[in-house]
Formats: C-alpha cells, sequence, structure tokens
C-alpha cells in the first residue's frame, strides 16, 4: 500500500510512527506546511511531522498550497493508492482529492456531524459535551462533511484541557486508523453519510476569546480556561499589564454581598489563596503570570504584589 501522510503538529505524529510500523504500508510522501518563524528569535522551525519524517529517512513535501498545478504533479508523482489526512490544516483541492484511488481518509477529533471546523475539542469543552470521539472519514471538498468510515467515543470528566483532550482523542484515533486501513483498501468497509440535520460548526480561535468576562459564572470561566488550554489561555488586566489566569478553579463558596465582578478577594484556602468574584460564583486563582514575568503561584503573587487583594481587574481589550 503506497500512502501519503498529511500533518503537522506533534500530537499527529504518533499518528505516523504508527503507519510507519503497519506491515505492508509504504509511507512514499510527507506533506507538512513550510518551516515558519517561531519563539523570540523568530528562527525558522520545522513543523514536528516533518522532524519525525526526517529522522526516519521519509521523503518530505512542504508546498505553501496544494492549488498550484505543480504541487498536484509532485504528489501524482507518486503515485498513492491512498492519503492519509490528520491535522493538516487546509482544505484539499479536487484534484488531490481525487488523486489516490481509495481516497483521502481524515482523522477529524469529533463525533462529526458535531463540532465540524477548525476547533472541536475546545468547541466540545465548552459546550459542556459528555461523549467526544474521534471520525475517520473520506475528504471530499466541504468542511468535514465527507462519509464516515468508523468512529470511536471517549467520555469525558469534565476537567480535561484542549490539549490534552486532543492528545487522547488522536491517541484513540491511532488505532482507529490502524484498525480500518487495510480494511478500506482492500474494499472491506463502506462509508455512510452524514446526517446533515446533525450538523454543527466550530469557528477559529482568537485570542479576544480569552478575555475574561466577570459578568459570566465562574464555572463558565472555568471551562473557558480549560478549552483556551494551551492557546489563547484565560487572561485579564491588572496594572495596565495583561494578567494570565494559568490556573483556575471554579470555587463553590460565594462572594460577600458588596462584592462586584471583577473584584479581588482572599479566601480560606490553602492552594487557592486569591478568587476573583464573577456574576455568579468565585474564580478561584492557583497560577497567574503578570506580563513580563515569569508564572508563580497566587500566594507568590501576593507576596509580592500584596496591593493586589480589593483591586478590580480590568476586563480591556
Amino acid at each position: 500500500m503506497r500512502l501519503i501522510f498529511m500533518g503537522t503538529p506533534s500530537f499527529v505524529v504518533p499518528v505516523l510512527e504508527a503507519l510507519a510500523a503497519m506491515p505492508g504500508v509504504d509511507i512514499i510522501g510527507i506533506v507538512t506546511p513550510p518551516d515558519r518563524p517561531a519563539g523570540r528569535g523568530r528562527q525558522s522551525e520545522p513543523p514536528p511531522v516533518k522532524l519525525f519524517a526526517l529522522e526516519h529517512q521519509m521523503a518530505v513535501l512542504q508546498p505553501a498550497s496544494l492549488r498550484p498545478e505543480a504541487s498536484q504533479d509532485a504528489l501524482a508523482a507518486l503515485a498513492p493508492d491512498v492519503i492519509v489526512v490528520a491535522a493538516y490544516g487546509k482544505l484539499l483541492p479536487p484534484a488531490v482529492l481525487a488523486l489516490p484511488p481509495h481516497g483521502c481518509l481524515n482523522l477529524h477529533p469529533s463525533l462529526l456531524p458535531r463540532h465540524r471546523g477548525p476547533t472541536p475539542v475546545p468547541t466540545a469543552i465548552l459546550e459542556g459535551d459528555e461523549i467526544s470521539g474521534v471520525t475517520l472519514m473520506l475528504l471530499d471538498q466541504g468542511m468535514d462533511t465527507g462519509p464516515v468510515v468508523a468512529q470511536a467515543e471517549h467520555p469525558l470528566i469534565g476537567a480535561e484541557t484542549t490539549d490534552e483532550l486532543t492528545e487522547t482523542l488522536f491517541t484513540l484515533g491511532t488505532k482507529l486508523l490502524v484498525d480500518n486501513l487495510e480494511p478500506w483498501v482492500q474494499g472491506r468497509l463502506s462509508a455512510s453519510p452524514q446526517d446533515e440535520s446533525r450538523a454543527t460548526m466550530t469557528r477559529k480561535l482568537e485570542r479576544g476569546d480569552g478575555l475574561a468576562d466577570w459578568n459570566l459564572s465562574a464555572e463558565d470561566l472555568e471551562r473557558r480556561s480549560q478549552a483556551f488550554t494551551p492557546w489563547p489561555g484565560l487572561f485579564s488586566h491588572w496594572d495596565s499589564k495583561v494578567l494570565k489566569l494559568t490556573e483556575v478553579s471554579w470555587l463553590r463558596s460565594k462572594p460577600s454581598p458588596d462584592a462586584v465582578p471583577g473584584q479581588v478577594v482572599t479566601t480560606s484556602d490553602e492552594e487557592t489563596p486569591l478568587a476573583v468574584v464573577t456574576a455568579n460564583g468565585l474564580l478561584g486563582l492557583k497560577r497567574v503570570q503578570l506580563e513580563g514575568r515569569r508564572p508563580v503561584t497566587a500566594r507568590e503573587f501576593l507576596t509580592g504584589f500584596p496591593a493586589f487583594t480589593g483591586t478590580i481587574l480590568a476586563m480591556l481589550t
């Protein structure tokens, strides 16, 4: 089986590794985006999938787009039987979709048709889903609209962050792919159309999504913190600087009647000595990071900035 793999981030490297270990699978090419500047020095950094591919002497292609004829010709020259896509980050044009005789299979970290689009994992957390999962689907020209080959469910406990759940779902998806790839190529599996009446669409996250709105409940803000980890995070403003709320928790205790949303108060909790008043309940602060400084525990922050208590955190953009 001649296979092209398309992917980018570190959490799909195990998918590629599992494919490379499958008997009868010949990975003839790795497609991943071009290297990009990263870090403070803005030095060019290769995608994690590229690093793995080079370490294992796999051929790497890094087209800026798959729409130019030259990019499509390069793929066609490899003559793949199937293309596997996992968090590649780009829609495939019709010519690429039609290239392999067994189609382009995609791992999507949700139970399609729920949570189509770019942010299925944080959206599942934000909406308080009790069950998530992963879908192996046949790509078409739509946004995650293709027929479903196989699915696997994963129950949620309500404490997952996006980075944790993403890794979990792609681990689950790796097994789903390995179990179904050969039967699919051999024609022993069929794909089922999605139920359009149940379809939901997610949107791309923006940095401003992480700005804490103290007019929400503490429960909502805790969930946002989980959904926005690692990016954009949950943050506010204090002393004209960005204050990252790197670890928070919803406290069941109630604030005093005269407290206002956004006000910083102390608590009797040893691990969570500070909290912020919300429209409903207290959001406990465990770890914070003031702009230009390292992350610290709330107790360490309070020691360094005793005037923090009683202030009102600004909701600036």
